[in-house]
């Protein structure tokens, strides 16, 4: 007896329809085709003992189970309920009937206890695409997947209760949420806020002038002086998720294993942090069965390098591409994935090697020269790409003793958000493009012109700093979005002034 199951294989951050065909013929062969990597064929293992200890035989029959489309290769242990379901039907230990509506997924333990996968939210989107009445997941998967409208979403936590539910002996409980209400209740928790910075309000307004513009940022100072704390404050006053950019985020943290268990939609947009040891690989993403890097992992929100002259320079370098088109593609022989990267970098590092270079009260240790050679540790390229270069000096201890708060997170974030929604309006007619960073040459033409003396200011900043034709189109972006700060419809001279001193590592003479 032929039967088929229905499951799906997860390519990028999408899904692919994966049909099970299971025949039982007499014999006692086993045979599993359709491209299955190891894990996958190991299941025979796994399903033999899941069905023994749920009073089930496997059968002694010449099975043979067809992975359609074969030319797509399936990977990973969610294919064993699927798979063990069509034995038991084309086995006729279990009623077939109902098959076709329904789409399952789950690894099984060797008592019969599903375990949760990855990649559950673009394959329960995939079913919803292709028609099914529902979707049967390990129940530690049931709130992710029932993000999806218009499609029931059952979670079981063994084996018989699926089996029991596809005979009708007993119902499984659809999974029900209130997505919209989750996830505007969850966007306002933050554990770090503005309010607990002292001092540093030059920094503070840096980060408010990137958040409003999708800007990349550098900060600049030596240990201690608050690099790092600005930086993991800066989700708070970034512009709330909307439900398409949360969704979008959440398939790739659910493809990449990184969605915990009971979790439905991310409310919050991502901080990524990765070390300054991590590959080329792990950084933008691939492997031989390619993943989602950290770039991709940072999509809609903040990719932190801290200690940036650290990290291997072929790292920095990959990531030139990714930063311009905001998208990376992986290929490979077989095929080619694109993952999204629309990130803010956001990166800090100490001045030289010894870190006190320009510290008003401690001298640097450093040798002649050493201070530029750090500094060219980064390409010119990679920091042309950087909009803003800001330096900080450590805070005195007057400031770090007030008890008086600073401005929270909540006002700043009000500020960004009025600043981006001018932004949206700006650009609505333009596809892909949101805020001021992502503008193109054309529309910087047309969106950040100057008036004569803001050009003849820019004129001057670029002869004395020798800035390069990208810092010029940087410094007219970060220029565009301190007005849209200030509500202003013209870029003024004023605002082009703290764009040009958004350039610190321009400044003629800098480590020399």
């Amino acid at each position: 007896m032929i039967v088929k199951v229905y499951a799906a294989a997860l390519q990028g951050i999408s899904a692919t329809l994966v049909t099970i065909e299971v025949n039982c013929t007499k014999g006692i062969q086993f045979f599993l085709v359709g491209l299955p990597d190891v894990a996958v064929r190991e299941s025979h293992e796994r399903i033999i003992s899941a069905l023994q200890h749920s009073g089930y035989k496997f059968p002694r029959f010449r099975i043979v189970i067809n992975m359609a489309p074969a030319d797509i290769r399936k990977e990973g242990a969610a294919y064993d309920l699927p798979l063990a379901i069509g034995v038991l039907a084309a086995a006729e230990q279990l009623d077939s009937s109902k098959l076709d509506q329904y789409m399952m997924m789950g690894e099984l333990s060797l008592d019969g206890t599903l375990q949760p996968v990855k990649g559950v939210l673009p394959i329960a989107i995939k079913a919803r695409e292709a028609g099914f009445k529902g979707f049967i997941v390990p129940r530690q998967n049931a709130r992710e997947a029932a993000v999806v409208n218009e499609l029931h979403v059952y979670g079981a936590d063994h084996i018989k209760e699926v089996i029991a539910f596809l005979e009708g002996k007993s119902e499984l409980q659809p999974t029900e949420i209130d997505t919209q209400k989750e996830f505007y209740e969850r966007q306002q928790l933050f554990d770090c806020d503005f309010s607990e910075v002292r001092g540093q309000e030059n920094v503070k307004r840096a980060l408010e002038v990137a958040a409003a513009g999708g800007h990349n940022l550098l900060m600049v100072g030596p240990p201690g002086s608050g690099k790092s704390m600005l930086a993991k404050r800066l989700p708070s006053i970034l512009p709330p998720f909307t439900v398409e950019e949360s969704l979008e985020t959440t398939k790739i943290h659910s493809v990449a294993g990184k969605i915990n268990n009971n979790t439905s939609l991310m409310a919050q947009r991502p901080f990524r942090s990765p070390h300054h040891t991590i590959s080329d690989v792990a950084m933008v993403g691939g492997g031989a069965f390619p993943q989602p890097g950290e770039i991709s992992l940072a999509h809609n929100g903040v990719l932190f390098l801290d200690e940036l002259p650290e990290f291997n320079r072929s790292v920095l370098e990959v990531m030139r591409q990714p930063l311009e088109d905001r998208m990376i593609n992986i290929s490979r022989a077989r095929f080619t994935v694109d993952y999204p990267a629309g990130f803010m970098l956001i990166a800090s590092m100490n001045p030289c090697p010894c870190g006190y270079y320009n510290h008003p009260e401690r001298n640097c240790l450093c040798s002649p020269g050493a201070v530029q050679k750090y500094m060219n540790r980064i390409s010119g390229p990679l920091l042309d790409r950087i909009d803003i270069q800001i330096e900080i000096i450590p805070v005195p201890f007057e400031k770090i003793s007030e008890q008086r708060s600073s401005e929270p997170s909540a006002l700043v974030r009000e500020r960004v958000l009025n600043a981006r929604i001018i932004q949206e309006k700006r650009f609505e007619k333009y596809k892909g493009i949101y805020c001021n960073a992502q503008m193109t040459t054309k529309l910087l033409h047309t969106y950040a012109v100057p008036d004569e003396e803001g050009l003849q200011l820019l004129k001057n900043a670029m002869e004395r700093l020798s800035l390069s034709a990208r810092a010029y189109d940087r410094i007219l972006k970060v220029s565009r979005t301190i007005a849209d700060l200030e509500t202003s419809e013209h870029i003024q001279p004023s605002h082009l002034a703290e764009a040009i001193h958004y350039r610190n590592l321009d400044r003629e003479g800098w480590g020399l």
